[in-house]
């Protein structure tokens, strides 16, 4: 209850077209935040560098996933200010995603599909649902249950693409 009043009044503030450059700007940090911060996600990528002896060092995966969150909230933001269709972008997400997962180590595609739902925790929804619903409240034409809730969607995807292709580029390297 005391995240969505400090949201929806930096959504409100963030909103107005002039400063459409600091709205995409805070998206960024938010989502890169609140997801360094998700204690699930400290739980996961620990166990996860624990399972892989190391190979997999937490503080990597954190990242890959936060900086996902990050441009994913980036282009939520952006969306909602611009008015093009939800539908649109999350397909690309999703089709991209696809793509990748038949590229990424076998043994990382459940990981990456799995930071998707551990990013949608308690530090991060709160916070994102708040920007969005302000956000999609305070631009003319937005609807604040689809677009201000969309943008959860936008914070599941891009962490799956962001890990699988941290995962690509470190198999890449490991080749040379």
């Amino acid at each position: 209850m005391a995240i969505f009043p400090v949201g929806e009044s930096m959504a409100e503030k963030l909103s107005r077209p002039e400063l459409k450059g600091w709205a995409l700007a805070f998206a960024f940090c938010i989502g890169y935040s609140t997801t360094m911060a998700e204690p699930a996600l400290l739980a996961v990528a620990g166990k996860a560098e624990e399972i892989s002896a190391g190979a997999l060092p937490s503080f990597y995966l954190r990242n890959a996933v936060a900086i996902g969150v990050a441009v994913g909230l980036t282009l939520g933001v952006y969306r909602i200010l611009s008015g093009d269709p939800l539908w649109l972008y999350i397909l690309i997400g999703y089709l991209i995603a696809v793509v990748l997962t038949f590229y990424a180590p076998k043994e990382i595609v459940p990981l990456a599909y799995d930071s998707g739902g551990v990013t949608t925790s308690t530090i991060t929804v709160p916070l994102v649902t708040a920007i969005g619903i302000g956000m999609a409240t305070n631009t003319p034409g937005r609807n604040p249950l689809i677009d201000g809730f969309g943008l959860i969607a936008f914070a599941s995807v891009f962490p799956m693409i962001s890990v699988l292709s941290y995962s690509i580029i470190a198999k890449l390297i490991k080749r040379e």
